[in-house]
């Protein structure tokens, strides 16, 4: 029997939120009590126990670290929710909100075969509605790197590539802008604050902070004045 169809939705929670924060180094346990909303003594209880199950490694005061059948199973995990994520906001309209908390349900409960199915009648997207990579069915992942909107020079033209999903009011703000994955832009001018961004069909003013959870690589295209 697969170890992935043993493990409670709890566990491939932990295992989710562990991939997101590690990096170079291991996670630490105050970091995943704070990204589960849970305590530390909670963690380190549950990072013993994935250890055990050869999930992660872990050492007291050292954090944790997925190993590469944990890495494994939070990457099938990510798929799920990403492609369920891509059909919910696509296919049935679903609010930001509504689709994040739908497809946090539903990603621990589809089968193998759904997945497929749904993979082929999207048309194998590669990125999910935020612009995030869609893993592959072999884990790999096609990443673009892009930078915060911000870090661009005035006068560049900029495709839009990822928007943070941090926060429900600012998606519905981009989405009134049009500036969501996939849209293209040119930067008019920025100061500290603020930056002026036009589209071929409007111009507007946003706040360095929303601006800073906005990624884009230049652009190629020259539909703008």
């Amino acid at each position: 029997m697969p170890l992935r169809s043993m493990l409670s939705q709890s566990v491939e929670d932990y295992l989710k939120a562990i991939y997101k924060l590690q990096a170079e180094n291991p996670v630490s346990t105050t970091d995943l009590a704070e990204k589960l909303n849970i305590t530390a003594a909670s963690v380190t209880n549950m990072a013993k126990r994935l250890s055990s199950l050869g999930l992660v490694t872990y050492a007291p005061y050292k954090g944790v670290r997925l190993t590469e059948s944990g890495e494994q199973i939070a990457l099938e995990i990510i798929r799920h929710h990403r492609l369920l994520e891509t059909y919910l906001r696509q296919i049935m309209g679903y609010d930001w909100d509504e689709m994040h908390d739908e497809a946090e349900h539903l990603e621990h409960h589809i089968s193998e075969e759904f997945e497929d199915r749904l993979d082929k009648m999207l048309g194998y997207p590669t990125h999910d509605p935020h612009g995030d990579p869609i893993p592959g069915r072999d884990g790999t992942i096609i990443s673009i790197e892009s930078h915060p909107v911000t870090s661009f020079p005035e006068g560049v033209e900029l495709t839009i590539r990822r928007v943070s999903d941090s926060n429900v009011d600012m998606l519905r703000k981009l989405e009134s802008m049009g500036l969501l994955p996939g849209a293209t832009c040119k930067l008019i001018s920025k100061s500290e604050d603020t930056l002026e961004v036009v589209t071929s069909q409007n111009r507007f003013e946003l706040d360095a902070e929303l601006a800073s959870h906005v990624f884009a690589t230049e652009s190629t295209k020259t539909d703008f004045a």
